[in-house]
């Protein structure tokens, strides 16, 4: 009788959720393999006394007058680069966006003269776009300084192509998820594009166009940061250079020049962007708010500010000698090599990208969560402090800061980029993992604690039900990301792809080099296209 009963309440789902767990780790395995995870290498005694001796050189921090004179210039011409950066990605983005807006494209209304054109124009456009987003901007960076030299252009340029197609896709579809019969309506009656966008799609989503381009101004600060690891100027180069001089008190003072400053655009662009959602005075310009107006206004103000300071002009950067020297870089590094021994070499770094990635983002998926808990207030308010404290601190040094100092504490390696990828990333996914906890509807979980459940329990099976699926989302996108930045680790010795492709372009061998960004891009249009179909799934 007692074993009819313990097979009538067996759980219907157990052999499925024991093969998934058990699917997982045979997945779960090679990767820990290929990434070089020995959490005993931070236990080691050689290494522990490496890493100690360099930390106690950072104290105490350097505050002479002519140090921090440099780190003055290093930090306006940080965020010049970016200012500089976002204005030439917006030439960019703005007709692009314009072109390959679905709901400003004739080929999308119906059959027509030129229709074949039109939609050929239409998708090859939007190819374009997915290469320039889909090539990090530190790599950008770094073919650039191969032509311009050391210093800002190379990271305005970059910023402006990658952040280029980043904006041209993300202002099509803010547009497209508007109304847009007016547009139609335009289209058809004869009326043009830039008629159409301006009295059919701009009154209505001209706000959340000014608030994302000011989230993009924020994301090309720290940017601007890293891409002076490869020598395109500002406050990267100047932590660079301190750190291969193995100088702790320099290296230091700038760690902490990068808190205040990406903390400060962090909390000066959502204060921008909570203007831009509270303002509802209504100005002429196609919709745009008075707070809006103002906004653009003063970025056009910083940008004018931006070339001047760097001593830059379009002039400058897009002269005709300037052009025949990128257009003869670029051709260059065609035809691709694709022999076999350099493609079995490209493809053990894509799976070694891989691990980087999925096991870092693993360990702060958990890391986050455990520390979500106290941040979202439910150990009391100075937990929460403390613990949101260090999620500021985690996410505002950014990962090949990271990944140099793991490099000194485990040696070169994949490793290293994991733990790198680990630290920034557990910052970013524990405030959204706390966000999430804390804007959960209380009603279950209170419901079971006036049951008799444990706070456990009702934690268990009243909340995190309910956050699963945004916290799924959340990991899956910041995967999408590491991806990206796990490519890229490598600049500074921590494995995958981008260590292959500095060494490659070191030596000058352009070939080898397309097929290693050529992996590059593949790999994250694949993730992108993955990740985006489990998260319909949730």
């Amino acid at each position: 009788m007692s074993a009819t009963v313990a097979r009538a309440v067996r759980d219907p789902a157990s052999a499925t959720r024991l093969a998934l767990v058990a699917c997982a780790m045979l997945v779960l395995w090679p990767l820990l393999r290929i990434s070089g995870f020995e959490p005993s290498l931070l236990l080691d005694s050689q290494n522990l006394r490496t890493m100690g001796g360099f930390l106690s050189g950072f104290f105490p921090p350097e505050t002479g007058a002519e140090f921090l004179g440099y780190l003055g210039r290093a930090t306006l011409e940080t965020l010049a680069i970016a200012t500089a950066g976002i204005a030439l990605s917006l030439l960019i983005a703005v007709p692009m966006a314009i072109l390959t807006t679905r709901a400003l494209c004739v080929a999308e209304i119906g059959p027509g003269p030129g229709l074949a054109v039109a939609r050929g124009l239409h998708y090859g456009l939007r190819a374009l776009l997915t290469i320039l987003r889909g090539i990090p901007e530190l790599v950008w960076a770094l073919v650039f300084v191969r032509v311009f030299g050391l210093g800002p252009a190379a990271g305005v340029l970059a910023i402006a192509l990658t952040y280029g197609g980043m904006l041209a896709k993300v202002y099509s579809e803010i547009l497209e998820s508007g109304e847009t019969r007016g547009a139609h309506a335009i289209l058809m009656a004869g009326g043009g594009r830039i008629q159409a966008l301006l009295y059919g799609l701009l009154p209505g989503s001209a706000q959340e166009l000014t608030s994302y381009t000011v989230y993009r101004w924020e994301c090309a600060v720290r940017a601007s940061v890293v891409m002076g690891f490869v020598g395109a100027g500002g406050l990267g180069q100047l932590m660079d250079q301190a750190m291969k001089m193995l100088n702790g008190g320099e290296a230091s003072t700038i760690l902490a020049t990068f808190l205040l400053l990406v903390l400060g655009a962090d909390r000066l662009s959502e204060a921008l962007r909570k203007l831009l959602m509270t303002s509802g005075t209504q100005g002429k310009a196609g919709g745009l708010s008075v707070a809006g107006a103002a906004i653009v206004c003063a970025l056009v103000a910083a940008s004018v500010w931006s070339f001047w300071w760097l001593n830059l002009g379009m002039g400058e950067l897009l002269t005709r000698e300037a052009l025949r020297l990128i257009g003869d870089f670029f051709i260059s590094f065609f035809p691709p090599d694709v022999s076999d021994s350099w493609l079995s070499r490209v493809g053990y770094a894509v799976l070694e990208t891989l691990a980087i990635s999925a096991i870092g983002t693993l360990l702060a998926v958990a890391a986050g969560f455990l520390l979500a808990l106290p941040s979202s207030g439910r150990y009391g308010a100075v937990p929460a402090a403390m613990v949101n404290f260090l999620f500021n601190a985690l996410r505002s040094v950014p990962e090949l800061v990271w990944a140099t100092l793991m490099a000194l504490c485990v040696g070169l390696g994949p490793f290293a980029g994991v733990l790198a990828l680990a630290l920034h990333t557990t910052g970013v996914l524990g405030r959204l993992f706390s966000q999430a906890l804390q804007n959960a509807e209380p009603a279950p979980c209170n419901a079971l604690r006036d049951l008799g459940a444990a706070p456990v329990t009702a934690f268990l099976y009243g909340t995190l039900p309910e956050v699963t699926p945004q916290l799924l989302a959340y990991s899956l996108y910041r995967w999408e990301m590491n991806i990206r930045m796990a490519a890229i680790l490598g600049f500074v010795g921590a494995g995958g792809l981008g260590q292959l492709l500095y060494f490659k372009l070191s030596l000058f061998q352009y070939a080898e080099s397309s097929t290693v960004i050529a992996a590059m891009l593949l790999l994250s249009m694949a993730v992108d296209a993955a990740s985006a179909a489990w998260r319909r799934r949730l």
